[in-house]
């Protein structure tokens, strides 16, 4: 089974929200569809974007599970970007938040000490 995926986190002025996303994701978009809208590649054919939409905006919730996730967490934080949040299930999970400024969440779930 194949699947694609596009992800959407609204924001209220792309402009000013774009320098954070980069930060988070550690480089410029993967491409910028229109003046109001970047999307980042984050795996092969599954892709995060924001676009400028302030009726929506700060109400995304995105979770992403990835193999490592400490290496992960350390990049963001090298970038000046700290988690919100942090919980371990009892399956040893562990889900890691980050908020950006409007309040939308974007989350890396994996096993840490990995």
């Amino acid at each position: 089974m194949s699947l694609d995926l596009f992800a959407g986190v609204p924001v209220t002025d792309f402009q000013a929200a774009l320098p954070w996303y980069e930060r988070f994701f550690g480089g410029k978009p993967s491409f910028l569809p229109n003046d109001t809208e970047a999307v980042w590649e984050v795996a092969g054919s599954r892709y995060i974007y924001i676009v400028q939409n302030p009726e929506r905006a700060g109400k995304a919730l995105v979770l992403s599970f990835v193999d490592d996730l400490d290496e992960r967490v350390a990049a963001i934080s090298e970038r000046g970007l700290e988690p919100a949040d942090r919980e371990t299930y009892g399956n040893g999970v562990t889900k890691v938040m980050y908020r950006d400024p409007e309040g939308n969440e974007l989350s890396f779930g994996g096993r840490t000490g990995r």
